[in-house]
């Protein structure tokens, strides 16, 4: 008798193997789980960045408030009879403007050229 159940015991064990540790058994199963709940996430994430070029690519081809909002944030264009008012936050000093030199008027004799200090 004991020897019947040392066997059956043993069988037990042979067939739990391939449950627990074989290929396709439990363990493998919950890590392919964790590493495909993983993917989701990063799919998730690729479509949503991918729905919002595709947004930005129809918004361009489509209207033209995108690109004059591009041409005014990225280029620093505006349209005739705008102001540019730049709000700097406190403790920011403001960039020095220099103005730009007159037009030469045609016919002109140019400056003498300056010379540099001895």
């Amino acid at each position: 008798m004991r020897l019947l159940f040392l066997v059956l015991a043993a069988l037990l064990c042979l067939i739990q193997y391939p449950l627990w540790l074989g290929k396709g058994g439990w363990f493998t199963v919950w890590d392919l789980q964790g590493q495909v709940a993983a993917q989701r996430e990063v799919n998730d994430g690729l479509r949503t960045r991918n729905a919002a070029l595709d947004a930005e690519v129809r918004d361009l081809s489509d209207g033209t408030e995108a690109v004059e909002e591009r041409a005014r944030g990225e280029l620093g264009m505006m349209r005739d009879g705008e102001a540019f008012v730049q709000i700097l936050p406190p403790g920011v000093a403001p960039p020095q403007i220099t103005a730009p030199p007159p037009p030469k008027k045609p016919g002109a004799a140019a400056p003498p050229a300056r010379q540099a200090p001895r």
